[in-house]
Formats: C-alpha cells, sequence, structure tokens
C-alpha cells in the first residue's frame, strides 16, 4: 500500500514541476465577487500589461493583485526556465475563504450578524 502512495505522490510532485511559475494569495480580506471583476480584467494579458492594468485600476482589490503578480514573476525569475518578457496570466482563479462572523446590536436588544468575507486568490503564469 505504501509504494502505491509513494508513486501517487511522485505523480503529484511532477505535475506540479510542469507547471508554470505560480503564486497564491490566502485570506484576503475582500469579497471574493469584488476580486473577480479586477481578475478578469488580467487573464490572458502578458504580465507587462497586467501590471500597469493593475496600477491604475481604481478598485480596491488592484493593489494586493499587483503585489501577487510581482510574487509569480519573482517565482518564475527563481526557477529560472522563463523569458520574462514572455510571460503572461495563463490561469487567474478566485475562490470565497472563510467568512468572519461579527455581531452588531439592532433596536430592542436583538443582534444582526455581519460577514466579513474572505478570498483566495491563485495566479499562474506561462510563456508565449
Amino acid at each position: 500500500m505504501a509504494t502505491k502512495e509513494r508513486e501517487k505522490a511522485k505523480a503529484r510532485k511532477a505535475a506540479r514541476a510542469a507547471r508554470g511559475p505560480v503564486a497564491n494569495l490566502r485570506h484576503l480580506r475582500m469579497s471574493a465577487r469584488k476580486v473577480r471583476l479586477v481578475v478578469d480584467t488580467i487573464r490572458g494579458e502578458d504580465v507587462e500589461k497586467a501590471l500597469n492594468l493593475l496600477t491604475f485600476s481604481p478598485k480596491a482589490a488592484a493593489r494586493p493583485l499587483a503585489k501577487l503578480l510581482q510574487s509569480a514573476v519573482a517565482n518564475a525569475e527563481v526557477k529560472g526556465d522563463f523569458d520574462l518578457d514572455k510571460l503572461y496570466v495563463k490561469l487567474a482563479t478566485v475562490d470565497e475563504g472563510s467568512t468572519w462572523r461579527r455581531w452588531r446590536p439592532r433596536a430592542q436588544g436583538r443582534a444582526t450578524r455581519i460577514r466579513k468575507r474572505t478570498s483566495h486568490v491563485t495566479l499562474e503564469l506561462a510563456q508565449r
């Protein structure tokens, strides 16, 4: 049984190595719906153009996404197999993270739940 698990682990490691440079951002204190609006603008774009779009975007999600994109580029540089001028955003996904639950006092002794949503963002780069 252990050899089968080792083989599966080896296959996962090979699949991970075949992927391009990846960067993850977890527990971003912003709802996934708002982050997706910004991520949709950079998906499929060249890295330089995507950074320009994020730099001049008025959305609040643009700043952490620009930092994440720079991290993915740095990961590509460390991997060493990639030409940084030919990189583009191959995959960009936004998933819902955990929700923080807080309470707000209301009239007549009641309380209302406040949901502070978080999101997880994954960026994968590839070469053209």
